[in-house]
């Protein structure tokens, strides 16, 4: 049997950083399960498919083939044989992301996908409904907070060092709309799971956070 840490969280709260880093730290598995629905948005727009055509995007995910791999210590995520680490992680694709993954056979599919990837190793996953959805049953569960503005500047910041055009004022827009729909989501929405450790970020540096995190980790193992 494997050790499953399951973080849940809204965007912006540093949960891909953090789970990066306690997984190089504490030799987990990381697997991004938001990096496989942001795959589907990104073939979606590929594809030009109307957001409003679902039979189209399910069909996506049916046919999709999505690989995460360790290379130089980074992740490396490839739809279809191509390396798409950062085209997913583009202002066009986290504007679609949610609802591409509201659509209730595209959760499933990519569901069924992320307990393929984690089954009988040691990892650490960070989602939307890891905690209540995809691992209800995880050793560690843990939900990343952080006020939105501070959410919203945090990835104002991340897309201007990636050269990315969007002012603070759409970024605040885009997450305020995100979180509205995540939580509303008719499978898989955004809550707490009752037995999680709420965590908020908004005034903790990151290796705060990975400190706080990584005590919770080593309790859970310890008992």
């Amino acid at each position: 049997m494997g050790f499953i840490v399951a973080i849940d969280g809204p965007a912006g709260t540093g949960k891909g950083t953090i789970t990066k880093r306690i997984a190089k730290r504490l030799g987990l598995i990381n697997i991004d399960t938001g990096a496989t629905y942001r795959c589907v948005a990104l073939e979606v727009l590929n594809q030009n498919i109307d957001l409003h055509n679902q039979e189209a995007i399910i069909q996506v995910a049916k046919t999709i083939h999505i690989d995460m791999k360790q290379e130089k210590e980074q992740q490396q995520v490839y739809v279809n044989g191509e390396n798409v680490t950062e085209k997913i992680r583009t202002p066009e694709v986290s504007k679609i992301v949610s609802q591409v993954s509201s659509i209730i056979e595209v959760r499933l599919q990519m569901v069924e996908l992320q307990r393929k990837l984690a089954q009988g190793k040691d990892v650490i996953m960070e989602g939307r409904d890891i905690t209540t959805y995809v691992f209800p049953h995880a050793d560690v569960k843990i939900y990343m907070d952080a006020k939105v503005e501070e959410r919203a500047k945090r990835r104002f910041l991340e897309y201007q060092e990636k050269g990315l055009k969007q002012t603070y004022e759409e970024v605040l827009e885009d997450i305020k709309k995100r979180d509205k729909n995540d939580k509303e989501k008719e499978l898989g929405a955004l809550k707490q799971a009752e037995d999680a450790i709420y965590v908020d970020t908004t005034y903790m540096t990151i290796p705060e956070v990975e400190e706080k995190i990584v005590a919770i980790i080593q309790k859970a193992k310890s008992n």
